[in-house]
């Protein structure tokens, strides 16, 4: 499927000896199951990193949680300089549509981890909001930002 994101030529894909395909993690550095939900990640990620400018070493992908005692993964993390929380993304594959439990999901996560921004894409879509917290309120924004302008 046709996702609405940059075209990447530099992925590596691969069969293992089961036959299921893999894609390599550049931020996990290994391979992993190449699902749909995988492919709007390492898409999206790319984004990220190659047009938006977020490092890698300030990125990591399937960071493990916890929220009222049950284990869940944050599908990508951005810290900021200092390592704190910045940015959650959570990704779905591009035949689910993003609803109100999208956003329910990572901001469950946010509980957590208080980052001061939230994305979600499908690949197809994709949305982010500011988090304020000294306003207990947040704002929808019309581009995903540039890591230097969050």
């Amino acid at each position: 499927m046709q996702l609405n994101l940059p075209t990447y030529d530099d992925f590596r894909i691969r069969t293992n000896a089961s036959g299921h395909r893999e894609i390599f993690d550049r931020l996990r550095r290994r391979y992993v199951a190449l699902t749909p939900e995988e492919w709007v990640r390492q898409h999206f990620v790319n984004y990220l990193v190659e047009d938006l400018g977020y490092p890698m070493a300030l990125m990591a992908n399937e960071v493990s949680l916890e929220y009222n005692g049950v284990k869940r993964r944050c599908d990508t993390l951005v810290a900021d300089a200092s390592g704190d929380p910045l940015v959650i993304v959570e990704y779905k594959a591009p035949e689910v549509a993003i609803t109100q439990q999208t956003f329910d999901q990572i901001v469950r996560y946010n509980m957590v981890l208080h980052a001061r921004y939230l994305m979600v894409s499908n690949g197809i879509e994709h949305y982010c909001c500011r988090i304020d917290y000294s306003r207990d309120s947040y704002t929808f924004l019309q581009e995903l930002p540039p890591y230097d302008q969050l």
